[in-house]
């Protein structure tokens, strides 16, 4: 059995009257039972790539194969091997949570529609009430969307993507609008999914916080994949481990460093910020220090300021040409 959930190779899109591609000729793999963060800036090409992977847009060129399904000639099959949850909620508010999901499993013809809950068949009952359950949903399952929170909106589009059983699930922004609460309990239940089912996640989002758990980042700009790694490799590509030292005598701590050939940062707080390679480094630094130090702590920068300082070196690099 292969052992990648999605392959990409050498992918393009070009939108008619189009210039340049808007995906141009990008190539990935993601492992079953991965999560992947696919990252970039509006336009990059993310959600033209996504719907591509989710059968919904047209490729000019390149192969791609989901879960061994190839993409040119196996949509269908592709189609009841992904769930897929939007940016913009897809949800008829005038239905029922219940209704809402018994037409999106009719659809994908894992249950024949039937007009009412109770006709519909054991297997799909214990299924819905199980992820309903999940997701803690069980109190307003057969009322109508419009009553919902757009936390609530939210684990119930999760319930709709995961009741065919996915192998695959897209994520296109999926915590767009929540507050920060809704955030962190939706991501409590997808990463519960995730853990139970074996479930590949591939996401897209601008939320980078939610990126630094995953097993590999991909980023894109322009069309192309800048890098690709995970969270710990582009961290420590694209940035530096920091030392940031406390001291009441501040001008002999200064004095003390530069005598050292020890390069610094004057910080806002008062503080000063030593670029190190690792944590080893900072410790050899406060260790042969002779100045007393009020305080002292290493800092290794997010994910967010990697990839915001990836891009902006990219944007200057446009710049200059």
């Amino acid at each position: 059995m292969d052992s990648k959930s999605i392959r990409v190779n050498n992918l393009v899109k070009k939108y008619k009257k189009a210039d340049k591609n808007s995906v141009d000729g990008i190539s990935f793999d993601v492992e079953q039972g991965s999560f992947v963060a696919f990252l970039g800036p509006n336009g990059a090409g993310k959600t033209t790539t996504i719907s591509i992977l989710t059968t919904s847009l047209n490729q000019t060129s390149g192969d791609v194969i989901i879960n061994g399904f190839d993409l040119l000639t196996q949509e269908k099959e592709i189609r009841k091997e992904i769930g897929i949850i939007f940016q913009e909620p897809s949800l008829d508010k005038e239905l029922t949570c219940e209704e809402n999901i018994r037409v999106h499993a009719g659809i994908y013809g894992i249950y024949n529609f039937r007009p009412f809950y109770k006709l519909m068949p054991k297997a799909y009952k214990e299924n819905v009430e199980e992820l309903a359950k999940l997701v803690d949903l069980s109190a307003v399952l057969h009322k109508p969307v419009k009553t919902l929170s757009g936390g609530m909106k939210r684990k119930l589009e999760v319930i709709r993507s995961l009741v065919h059983n996915p192998k695959i699930l897209f994520l296109d922004e999926p915590t767009t609008g929540l507050d920060p609460i809704s955030r962190r309990n939706i991501w409590e239940y997808l990463n519960l999914i995730r853990n139970q089912k074996g479930t590949t996640i591939f996401l897209t989002t601008h939320y980078l916080d939610e990126a630094e758990g995953c097993d590999k980042v991909i980023i894109i700009n322009k069309g192309k994949i800048l890098l690709e790694g995970t969270p710990k490799k582009i961290k420590h590509r694209l940035t530096n481990d920091f030392l940031v030292l406390e001291s009441k005598d501040k001008l002999k701590l200064e004095n003390e460093l530069t005598n050292k050939g020890i390069k610094y940062k004057k910080l806002e707080s008062g503080g000063l910020e030593i670029d190190v390679k690792n944590a080893g480094e900072g410790q050899e630094i406060v260790k042969n220090l002779k100045t007393p130090l009020s305080e002292f702590k290493m800092v290794q920068p997010t994910l967010e300021e990697a990839y915001i300082g990836l891009l902006d070196r990219e944007n200057k690099k446009d710049a200059a040409i």
